[in-house]
């Protein structure tokens, strides 16, 4: 599946890799993918990335295929970025919203989805409020499913994003210390991020209010912790999280001041990582909460790279999906 590029252009954009031997005919989470699939995704978003970076921000590569936005609760990145990303690679884009569909009248999923999948879609990108809701799609129709976010359950390609901005500013992350820090019960970024951090060989650590760690956390190899010091001392990168008021029955925290008193990231925790240590927030932060502004805008901070990057990372997927379900381009 070769896209045609003008000659010229930045080297390596002009000769894409074939499937993958593991197709990714979904992308469902990290936790099942192999080290050597997130590296490969992760190498061909450096070549999207580079056409990024050209004056025409186009391959033909998915042309004559059709991506459907299926978002059933809000976003402003991770929707903006995969419609994106899907028009650079020349795909055909519809967009679902849930409050003005049949879903508000009481249609259950797999009934929209199956109408959808009438209308002949190829890939549909899904964001839902339930663990498990891009799991089930994929079991029930014939596209590929790509998961933008299901409950608290994962978040790949935020995972990937991260993953790849870290990769991009430290090189190869075997022993390098990351340090999630926040609401990690009610966080599918951080389950992502655990999940393929530890597969390139992070060293990962969590930490936040007892209220907010999940009892079972260090069964999926990170190190916890009920303090944000231990955690952030010696990190190379630091990711804070924000407090997910909408998955919490009740508050789990005094207050947002003493939240930030006691877990917040300044510039006096910071200076218990590594010099030059990396600053990250998948967004949307909550300023004087989890993160100063001093720090969210200093120079150590990489957040606005991380939603440039997630352009990149969501057109590798998009094409290795495509190309595992042999959508060839056309023209």
């Amino acid at each position: 599946m070769q896209p045609q590029v003008e000659p010229g252009q930045t080297p390596g954009t002009d000769s894409l890799p074939q499937a993958p031997q593991e197709p990714l005919r979904h992308l469902l989470g990290l936790e099942h993918l192999s080290a050597e699939q997130i590296v490969q995704i992760l190498d061909l978003a450096a070549q999207m990335k580079a056409v990024n970076s050209r004056r025409i921000k186009k391959l033909p590569t998915l042309r004559g295929v059709t991506v459907l936005t299926f978002f059933v609760e809000n976003s402003t990145r991770t929707r903006m970025s995969f419609e994106l990303a899907a028009k650079r690679l020349s795909a055909d884009t519809m967009s679902f919203t849930a409050s003005s569909s049949s879903l508000a009248k009481g249609e259950t999923l797999i009934d929209t989805a199956r109408n959808l999948e009438a209308m002949g879609p190829d890939i549909v990108i899904i964001r839902h409020s339930c663990s498990g809701a891009p799991a089930l799609l994929a079991r029930t129709v014939n596209c590929g499913i790509v998961n933008a976010g299901d409950g608290s359950h994962e978040h790949p390609t935020q995972g990937l994003l991260d993953i790849f901005t870290l990769r991009e500013r430290l090189g190869d992350l075997r022993g390098k210390k990351v340090a999630i820090v926040g609401d990690i019960a009610h966080s599918r970024v951080a389950r992502s991020n655990i999940f393929g951090l530890q597969k390139l060989g992070a060293d990962v650590h969590v930490a936040g209010p007892a209220t907010m760690l999940p009892p079972a956390i260090e069964q999926l190899g990170c190190t916890a912790w009920p303090r944000v010091e231990p955690a952030m001392e010696g990190a190379d990168a630091i990711m804070m999280l924000r407090i997910q008021r909408e998955r919490q029955g009740n508050d789990l925290i005094p207050s947002s001041h003493e939240y930030h008193r006691f877990f917040g990231l300044d510039e006096r925790r910071l200076r218990l990582a590594k010099p030059g240590a990396l600053v990250m927030h998948p967004g949307p932060m909550n300023r004087g909460v989890e993160i100063a502004p001093e720090v969210a805008d200093g120079d150590q901070s990489v957040i606005l790279q991380q939603v440039e990057n997630g352009v990149a990372v969501r057109m590798a997927v998009l094409y290795l999906v495509a190309a595992s379900r042999g959508l060839e381009p056309q023209g």
